[in-house]
């Protein structure tokens, strides 16, 4: 393994190259630029990045975070036409929110495999002044021979400041003016049918590159894995839907009712903490002291509380019911919790919880609960999974690849709504102890503690 300082190089064979994006804290995203050797982009079609995934043949090419990886760009440097003299990789924060910057993001890595060759890796040294994308690897030629330098040069303007300083035409919002300037009727109130028109021997405007991220589609996770779902969390029409899913899995069990529970915990924004030592979706052991910043001012701290249970100091024995929608507790669309489950079936097929006001929402954890009419069959034995949708064009299910006996609860997804433009869906799989009717537990933080709940038998 070779890891580069900022400003140092290594020399790389001409076979593909693939580079992987880790980060931990914020999420960002990946692109690359394929320059000339005046420093600029040839045209808008050397830009590869989500909304446009390949160039020149697929001699570069962008690959989203799924099951099989973390966000990655592919080059293949042989497959480059003379014209390009180097590949530069990018990280941005979304454009959509011109208040994320790299001050969260904890850590930043690419990664850039070869085939038979030790990995290359590079950390940007903390970006703390405002920056919103940086300039990472770039791969550029040498003779006939092709290197990789670390670059590490932050840049405050962000994805779009940046692409435009290397010549790529990045769309600009419309302004109201602008919106109305067109297609303006005359003082008779008729207008001209021209007024959409080109001028005759007037060239349109070339249209310019769109940097709004589109919806994933339909995906399915990994084991470990996570994807987010961009959204407007101004928009109140928005609803996250995330419902269990099981077919009883066998025609006994079927007959005796195959009665799955979902479980909702959650932690709402007002006492959600982020940023502390341990990441979302991590399993905690009982006494776990939460930690982190209040996700809003004034918000948890030292007084912060978990699902089920008091926070960091938690007092032995003494339990509460917390923060969850379930059969007895359905929750309200209308108010606080904003999150409501649309009912108890007792038999296999759907149980939904609808999810309004993501900006009021921190973490929610999706649980399941087998009743004890059910036996001793694994979840997986039930065809059990958890599926979340945003209605706009993502569907992310969480299926569950373990087959776990003699258990009673087990966590499936947390979904962490406390990026300010998204929602991260991740693959929990945590199963309770063998034969513990004891709840999970969310903290503030997002952390996961198994059997540390309260326990509440149903009664058919």
């Amino acid at each position: 393994m070779v890891e580069l300082g900022k400003g140092a190089n290594t020399q790389v064979g001409s076979g593909r190259i693939t580079a992987e994006l880790h980060v931990v804290g914020d999420p960002v995203d990946l692109s690359a630029l394929l320059v000339a050797a005046d420093g600029r982009v040839r045209s808008d079609d050397d830009m590869v990045f989500y909304n446009q995934p390949s160039a020149e043949s697929g001699a570069v090419r962008h690959l989203a975070a799924d099951g099989t990886g973390p966000e990655r760009v592919e080059v293949n440097p042989s497959a480059l036409p003379a014209g390009v003299d180097r590949v530069v990789l990018v990280a941005s924060c979304d454009p959509d929110d011109a208040n994320r910057t790299f001050r969260e993001v904890k850590e930043v890595m690419v990664r850039a495999m070869q085939d038979s060759v030790d990995p290359v890796l590079f950390r940007p040294p903390p970006l703390t002044d405002g920056e919103r994308a940086v300039l990472l690897l770039e791969l550029y030629r040498r003779g006939p021979s092709w290197k990789l330098r670390a670059i590490g040069q932050g840049y405050a303007e962000g994805l779009a400041g940046l692409a435009t300083d290397f010549g790529v035409r990045v769309e600009e919002p419309e302004g109201p003016e602008e919106s109305e300037a067109s297609g303006r009727p005359d003082a008779d109130g008729t207008g001209s049918p021209y007024d959409m028109e080109t001028p005759v021997g007037v060239s349109a405007p070339a249209p310019t590159m769109s940097l709004v991220k589109p919806p994933l589609g339909a995906i399915s996770l990994d084991k470990g894995s996570q994807v987010s779902i961009g959204l407007d969390k101004k928009d109140r029409e928005l609803v996250v839907t995330a419902s269990l899913e099981w077919d009883g899995g066998s025609e006994q069990r079927r007959r005796k009712g195959a009665d799955l529970d979902l479980y909702a915990l959650f932690v709402p924004a007002s006492k959600a903490l982020r940023g502390g030592a341990k990441t979302p979706g991590t399993l905690v052991k009982a006494g776990h002291a939460p930690q982190g910043e209040p996700l809003r001012p004034g918000g948890a701290t030292d007084r912060a509380r978990g699902t089920g249970r008091t926070g960091g100091q938690a007092t032995k024995g003494k339990e509460k019911a917390g923060d969850v929608v379930y059969y007895k507790r359905l929750g309200s669309l209308k108010n606080r919790p904003f999150i409501q489950l649309d009912g108890d079936a007792r038999v296999p097929g759907r149980e939904s919880v609808r999810v309004l006001r993501p900006d009021e929402q921190g973490y929610v954890l999706l649980c399941a609960y087998s009743a004890l009419s059910n036996g001793f069959g694994s979840f997986r034995s039930f065809g059990a999974k958890v599926v979340v949708t945003d209605g706009r064009g993502s569907t992310v299910t969480v299926p569950l690849f373990e087959n776990t006996k003699t258990r009673y609860w087990v966590a499936i997804a947390l979904v962490d709504f406390t990026a300010p433009d998204e929602a991260a869906i991740q693959h929990i799989e945590a199963y309770s102890a063998r034969m513990t009717e004891r709840r999970p537990v969310l903290h503030p933080d997002g952390t996961i503690e198994m059997n540390g709940g309260p326990v509440e038998f149903k009664r058919r």
